[in-house]
C-alpha cells in the first residue's frame, strides 16, 4: 500500500533544498570501498539528496550533535504529507456534493424529496469545509511546533 506521506515526499524534497546564499567551494576527498560507496548511494537515493549532500549533512550533524539530517524526512513531514492527501479527499466530498446540488437545482419538475436531498448536501457541505479548516489548522500547527520553516 502506498501511503500518501509518500506520495506527497516527491513533490515536497525539492521545495526543501533552497540554494544557500553561501555557496559552498571547499573540497574534502574521502575515499570509500565500491560496496560501501553502493550504499551511501542508496542511502541517499531514498532520502532524495545527492550523495554529497547526504555525506556532508551527516558529518555537520554528527559535529554539531544533532542526529536529524537538513533536508530530510521527519514524523512532521509525515504527518502534514497524510493531512495534505486527507484534505484533497475532503475536497473532493465538497466538489461531489456541489455538482449534487447543482444538478437537483438545475430546474425541470422537482422529484419528491428533492428539496430533502438539497438540505441534507448543504449540511454535508458545511461539514466538508469545517473538516478542510481543521485538517489545515492541524497541518499549520505540527509544522508550527516541529519548527520546520514549511
Amino acid at each position: 500500500m502506498v501511503r500518501a506521506a509518500d506520495e506527497a515526499a516527491l513533490h515536497r524534497v525539492a521545495s526543501r533544498r533552497a540554494r544557500k546564499d553561501v555557496r559552498r567551494t571547499e573540497r574534502v576527498d574521502v575515499r570509500y570501498s565500491a560496496d560501501e560507496k553502493r550504499e551511501i548511494t542508496a542511502a541517499a537515493q531514498r532520502l532524495g539528496l545527492a550523495g554529497a549532500h547526504f555525506v556532508g549533512a551527516l558529518v555537520m550533524a554528527h559535529i554539531h550533535g544533532d542526529n536529524t539530517l537538513p533536508g530530510g524526512r521527519t514524523v512532521v513531514d509525515d504527518l502534514v504529507d497524510e493531512l495534505a492527501a486527507l484534505r484533497t479527499q475532503v475536497a473532493r466530498v465538497g466538489t461531489n456534493i456541489n455538482q449534487i446540488a447543482h444538478r437537483l437545482n438545475a430546474g425541470g419538475d422537482p422529484h419528491p424529496g428533492d428539496s430533502d436531498l438539497l438540505a441534507e448536501a448543504a449540511r454535508i457541505l458545511v461539514l466538508a469545509r469545517q473538516a478542510a479548516t481543521a485538517i489545515d489548522t492541524a497541518a499549520d500547527a505540527a509544522v508550527t511546533s516541529s519548527g520546520r520553516p514549511d
